[in-house]
Formats: structure tokens, C-alpha cells, sequence
């Protein structure tokens, strides 16, 4: 309902005054003041005698005579209070004058109390409203009259129906309360408040509105709709439309005048309209004369009306496209794409081709330099020229190079470094008990037993990684395989860790180290690469949980687990962790101060010969001696192999450099 309010607009109504001043409106004299949206809520309690009914029921029909009744106009509906509210029609019952007048006739009294303030909160929320035929953009008005004090509140529920639009006319009679009407009514209370003696002087208030209604300027204080001008007369208004334009048949909206369509023109080529007018303008590859009306050619390409990528080659009116020199004009006859001499193979490059449009220039490969020639290449001595990373010996070979190790030592997986066996890189993580039965000043040995581990290993990104666990009656992790790449590094941290103490929970550290230690998150290398992987458990006592299930699962997941106990470590559990051979992968000491030896013979990733403890004596004239012999043969001559090779291109160099010489 939030409408717009039509000042003073159908107070107008009380317009009755033209039944006691005025002979009847006929249909030629009614006040068209725009179409309204009215309700009467007229007090039937039991205050007003049955004559006095009848003079507010003569009241609401003379005003209605005065007005333009139908469902495009004026729509009015009744609503009658006393103790209860009771609607006699809506907004959208009677579309004509004789029949509402035949239903205001029909009305029987209440006659009650008086519940004004109810009586308003009907108007407002089932009066007003679509269903009860209230349109949009259309002003409400509601007449109250009423001939005593009300029973309710009025002051909230009227600010409340004012607030939502409806502009409030409050007319009290004879017993009617001053203060009370004007809670009601809409500002300013001098247009909208009024109070007669008794219900004979009811009409008395509506003739000084008469001239106000239809005196109002319809276009100001209504929604005329007119999109261009509405022009004011009395009563009425009249739609206009601006120069240039028509009003159609609606006569309210306007069309603009088309002089192009309509062939009132005298352009030679282009007619351009615009409302009642229009201009000139020319084809594509011609400009308008002085005259403003014909046209003559331009040169398209100078005034850069073109698309050309590169060369744009005029005639009158048109043009087409050519490109510069080592290009070719695409399909499109407009854009030009490069001579690619290197892909189409028409260049003398001995190695690389580097193409420019039409021409193109010749580079080496790494290890390669141009010559003077500026075609072909001369192999460059890479030793000499790059940082290699050899740890013996670089050697170089056209455009690349190669290590090579001293005798006695291979090359390892980098390619750079040597080593006296190839397999010495893993993946190691030691789960170290951290409970309250180790002790504080024995936890510093179990941390320098870690340490003499970590001394014996190769550590390095791609060497050989470690990751420590510490547990207790939780598992922590220290730092996981991909922390540190060097020894240094690790040792350092392992001084740091802090003594946990508490229980030992040694199958949920060892759960811990399958699902999360040798992740590839925590830095395991890809099972495809076939990096062993080692777990080292070092505890001192019996586990406070089962160990059983995921001891088995670590091994069977490829997982060399290595057991290691002091003290009160139940060697039944040691042997259960173990991988087998038992007895290569169990070690047990009776007290702390030992676990260096432990260390010592704890060699996890050297070769197997160099494993303390795990040394077999052979008979030499055994299968398995022989085929090592035969092994270890193979690997000298190969170290042999590879040291000739550089000494042979070593001669080739000193051989170039004495021919240059010459």
C-alpha cells in the first residue's frame, strides 16, 4: 500500500455540499479529479439514533454523486464499526454509482460500542488491499465519522495507516472527541479534521472543498502518466508530446517521427533519423560533401580506414592488403604471417636454427660454440667451462661430460660423487621410548646413541634420509625424514628433543610410523624407486598396549625393522618387532651405559661386507666366492674402462691444441 498521498484530494468528498448549495451533479458536471481509491468507516454504535443514521447514510451517497464512480476512476468501499467491524462492500464490489447507492441503502446499524482503533487496523490491513480490488499507484483515502469518544488506542494504529500511505479525513459530530480526531487524522489538521454540531449540519464542512477538487492541477497531484507533457484544466488534463514526436492512441505515450522511413528525405546514400529530423551520412569508402546530402569517394588506406595488418593498397572507395618483405598475406587477404625459414628447413645450420621473419641466424648446442662461419660448431671443453660437481674426476665428450671415481670406489646414483658400493642410501626412522622409566640422564645416552647411528650413515637429500619418532603414552615426531639433509643437522636437532616420560605405547608408535613416518608427505621416497626402508625401535621396557598387529603390518608393508633393548625390555616383544633373521635385526643390552656398542655393530645402509657381526667366512672355492670374485673383476675393469676413455680425450685435446699451434 505505500502510495503516494493526494493532498486535500477527496476530503473532497464531504463534497456533499452540493446536495444543500447545489443542484445534483449530472454525468456532464462530475469533478473528474483522477481515479481514487476511497473508504467511508462511519461509526454505527449504538450512540447514534436511527434518524441520525440515516442523515450519514443521505452524507456518503451526495458526495458520491459528485464524483467519477468505476472500477478506472473512483472506487469506493463501506466499512461500519461498533463494538465489531463489518464490511458492506469493497473497494472492487460495484462498478457503478446505482449500485452502490443500493448497497449504502442496505446497511443495518451495529449499534454497540465504539472501537475506533479496531475499526482502523481493518481498513489498513484487509480494506487496502489487492484482494479487496485496492490498485497500485492509485491514492487511499479513508473518510472516518464518528459521533463520540473511542473505547481503544486510535494514536498507534492511525500513525501506523498513515505511515503505509493512507491519507486519514476524521469528521466528529456533536459528542465527537477533539484530541481523539486529530490522533487520527492525516497533517494538517485544518484540511483534514473537522467538527459539526449534530449530524443535520453534517454536510455543512463540504463545500468549501467542492472548489479544491476540481480546482486541483491533475497533473501535479496525480499519477497522469503522460510520458512527455501533461498540459492542466480543470478537472481534467490532456497528454502532449514533445517536437518530433506523435501521441499514439493510448494518449498518454508518444512515438518518435521517422522522416527516413517515410521518405522525406533527400540524402544521396545514408539517411539518419532522429526525432521529426533527420541527417545525412555516406557508404563505407565515402565522405559527405558540404552540402550535407551527397557524397563523394575517399581514399580509404590515408585516412586509415582499413584494416591491413601491414600494407594497405588504395582504389576509389575500396582497397586491398599486401604484407612486407618475409611475411605472406593470410587467407583472410588482411593479416600477414611470418616466413618461417628454420620450420620450412630452408636454412644451412650445422645445429640450431633461430628464425626472424624472412631471415634467420644459427646457434650452438650446450657445450658447442659458433664459429666465424656463424653456421657451423666447434665442440666446447665442458670441464672447464661449467660447474660439473665431480668429486674426482670430470671427463669430458662432445658437448657433454662424465665423472669418474678413483680405483677402489664407484660412482654413486648422483652421478658425481664416489662411494665404496652403490646401495648405501635408505630411508631410516628410529621410534626412541620416551617414558617415564628411561630417566632423564639416561634419555641424553639414548640420544647419543641416535647420534653415533646418524655418524655411520651417508646423509644427504638423495643419500640416505632420517626422520625420529619419540613416544610414550603418545607418539610425537620429532622431525620427519625431509627436515635435514646433512648429519650435522640431524644431530644437532636430536640433542634438542625434550624428554617426554609417561607410559610406553609401542604399538601405537609403531601404527604412527607406518601411516605417517614413511609417507611421501613426510619425505619417503616413492616405493618405485626401491629405496629400502629401515625402522629402528629402541625401548626399555614392556609395551602398555599390543604390538602384534602393526609389527606384522610394517613388515609385510617391505619395512626392515630393526629391535633394540635395555633393561627391562621383554625380549619376546624385541623379537616379534624384529625382521627376519631374527638374530641380525634383535640387539639387547642390560643397561644404558653399553648401547655405544650397539651402535657400533649397527651399520644399516653400508655394504654388507662392512657390517659388523654379519661377516661369513666362505670357502673360496665356493659357487657364491667365485661369482663375487667375478663381480668385484667385472667393476675394476669397468673403473679401468672409464679412466682410458678420459685419457683418450685428453690426448685428442692436447693433440688440437698442438695442430692449432702450427
Amino acid at each position: 500500500m505505500g502510495k503516494f498521498r493526494a493532498p486535500c484530494l477527496f476530503v473532497l468528498l464531504s463534497l456533499a455540499v452540493l446536495v444543500t448549495a447545489r443542484p445534483k451533479a449530472g454525468p456532464e458536471q462530475k469533478c473528474k479529479s483522477g481515479p481514487v481509491d476511497l473508504v467511508f468507516l462511519i461509526d454505527s454504535s449504538r450512540s447514534v439514533r436511527p434518524h441520525e443514521f440515516e442523515t450519514m447514510r443521505k452524507f456518503m451517497i451526495d458526495i458520491l454523486d459528485t464524483l467519477d464512480i468505476g472500477l478506472n476512476a473512483t472506487r469506493v468501499g463501506v466499512v461500519q464499526y461498533s463494538s465489531q467491524v463489518r464490511s458492506e462492500f469493497s473497494l472492487k464490489t460495484h462498478a457503478k454509482l446505482d449500485s452502490m447507492v443500493k448497497g449504502i441503502n442496505q446497511i443495518i446499524p451495529l449499534a454497540q460500542g465504539t472501537m475506533t482503533g479496531l475499526a482502523i487496523r481493518y481498513v489498513m490491513n484487509e480494506a487496502f488491499t489487492a484482494a479487496a480490488g485496492d490498485r497500485p499507484k492509485v491514492p487511499n483515502v479513508a473518510v472516518i465519522v464518528t459521533d463520540g469518544r473511542p473505547q481503544d488506542r486510535v494514536a498507534e494504529v492511525a500513525a501506523e495507516a498513515r505511515e503505509k500511505g493512507i491519507e486519514i479525513y476524521a469528521v466528529g459530530v456533536a459528542r465527537a472527541d477533539m484530541t481523539s480526531l486529530r490522533a487520527m487524522a492525516s497533517p494538517p489538521f485544518e484540511d483534514h479534521v473537522f467538527l459539526v454540531e449534530s449530524f443535520d449540519l453534517i454536510h455543512q464542512f463540504g463545500l468549501q472543498f467542492q472548489d479544491k477538487l476540481c480546482g486541483m492541477d491533475l497533473c501535479l497531484e496525480s499519477d497522469h502518466g503522460c510520458e512527455h507533457i501533461c498540459e492542466s484544466s480543470p478537472g481534467s488534463y490532456q497528454c502532449l508530446c514533445l517536437p518530433g514526436y506523435t501521441l499514439n492512441e493510448d494518449g498518454k505515450t508518444c512515438t518518435a517521427i521517422d522522416l527516413c522511413a517515410e521518405g522525406k528525405h533527400n540524402c544521396e546514400q545514408i539517411c539518419v533519423s532522429s526525432p521529426g529530423s533527420f541527417t545525412c551520412d555516406c557508404n563505407k569508402g565515402y565522405k559527405l560533401n558540404d552540402d550535407k546530402r551527397s557524397c563523394s569517394t575517399i581514399d580509404l588506406c590515408a585516412e586509415g580506414k582499413h584494416d591491413c595488418d601491414q600494407i594497405c593498397i588504395s582504389a576509389p572507395g575500396v582497397f586491398s592488403c599486401d604484407c612486407n618483405e618475409g611475411y605472406t598475406l593470410s587467407e583472410d587477404k588482411k593479416t600477414c604471417t611470418p616466413i618461417d625459414l628454420c620450420a620450412e628447413g630452408k636454412h644451412d645450420c650445422e645445429q640450431i636454427c633461430i628464425s626472424a621473419p624472412g631471415v634467420f641466424s644459427c646457434d650452438c648446442n650446450k657445450g658447442f660454440k659458433l664459429n666465424q662461419d656463424k653456421k657451423t660448431c666447434t665442440n666446447m671443453d665442458m670441464c672447464n667451462t661449467v660447474e660439473h660437481g665431480c668429486e674426482h674426476q670430470c671427463v669430458n665428450t662432445p658437448g657433454s661430460y662424465y665423472c669418474v671415481c678413483p680405483e677402489g670406489q664407484l660412482l654413486q646414483e648422483d652421478g658425481k660423487s664416489c662411494g665404496t658400493c652403490k646401495s648405501a642410501n635408505i630411508d631410516l626412522v628410529l621410534l626412541i621410548d620416551g617414558s617415564k622409566s628411561v630417566r632423564p640422564q639416561n634419555f641424553e645416552l639414548v640420544k647419543k646413541f641416535v647420534n653415533q647411528v646418524v655418524d655411520s650413515l651417508d646423509v644427504s637429500a638423495h643419500g640416505t634420509r632420517v626422520g625420529l619418532v619419540q613416544y610414550s603414552s603418545r607418539v610425537r615426531t620429532e622431525f620427519s625424514l625431509n627436515t635435514f639433509h646433512t648429519a650435522e643437522e640431524i644431530k644437532a636437532a636430536v640433542m634438542k628433543v625434550d624428554y617426554m616420560e609417561k607410559g610406553t605405547m609401542t604399538g601405537l608408535a609403531l601404527k604412527h610410523m607406518l601411516e605417517n613416518s614413511f609417507s611421501e608427505a613426510e619425505g619417503a621416497r616413492p616405493a618405485s624407486r626401491n629405496i629400502p626402508r629401515v625402522g629402528l625401535v629402541f625401548t626399555d621396557g614392556r609395551s602398555q598396549d599390543d604390538i602384534t598387529e602393526y609389527a606384522k603390518k610394517a613388515k609385510e608393508a617391505g619395512i626392515t625393522m630393526y629391535a633394540v633393548g635395555v633393561g627391562k625390555a621383554v625380549e619376546d616383544e624385541l623379537r616379534e618387532i624384529a625382521s627376519d633373521p631374527v638374530e641380525k635385526h634383535f640387539y639387547y643390552t642390560t643397561d644404558f651405559s653399553a648401547i655405544s656398542t650397539i651402535a657400533e655393530n649397527l651399520k644399516l645402509n653400508v655394504c654388507p661386507e662392512e657390517s659388523l657381526g654379519e661377516i661369513e667366512v666362505k670357502d673360496p672355492c665356493a659357487c657364491e666366492s667365485l661369482v663375487e670374485f667375478q663381480q668385484a673383476t667385472m667393476s675394476s675393469l669397468e673403473q679401468i674402462t672409464q679412466k682410458l676413455a678420459g685419457m683418450t680425450v685428453r690426448l685428442e685435446q692436447l693433440e688440437n691444441q698442438l695442430l692449432s699451434r702450427k
